[in-house]
């Protein structure tokens, strides 16, 4: 079964980066791959993906500022942040998709305050 762990959350200013990281159990390079992100109150909504024709899509909130990419092996998913935003807080979650299959992990924290 495919394991999902991201890391890299934490606690940032408005206006600095960071870069999250998903680590996965097996190589993504057939699974379209996306980060998703649920603030408190909110729906989870999809910020970026990946697919597996190598297609990136952003949120328009994000667009300019967030890039998602892997490693050449595909096992490491990446999402750099950078002129974060108070409303980039959220907990960052990575999802992994193939046909009907669907692994999320378990979510890394993102606070952005002054």
């Amino acid at each position: 079964q495919l394991q999902l762990v991201e890391s890299g959350g934490g606690l940032v200013q408005p206006g600095g980066s960071l870069r999250l990281s998903c680590s996965a159990s097996v190589s993504l390079v057939s699974w379209d791959v996306a980060w998703y992100r649920q603030a408190p109150g909110k729906q989870r909504e999809l910020v970026a993906q990946l697919t597996t024709a190598g297609t990136r899509n952003y949120a328009d909130s994000v667009k300019g500022r967030i890039t998602i990419s892997g490693d050449n092996n595909m096992k490491t998913v990446y999402l750099q942040m950078n002129s974060l935003k108070l409303e980039d807080t959220a907990v960052y979650y990575c999802n992994a998709g193939f046909y009907n299959l669907q692994y999320w992990g378990q979510g890394t924290q993102v606070t952005v305050s002054s």
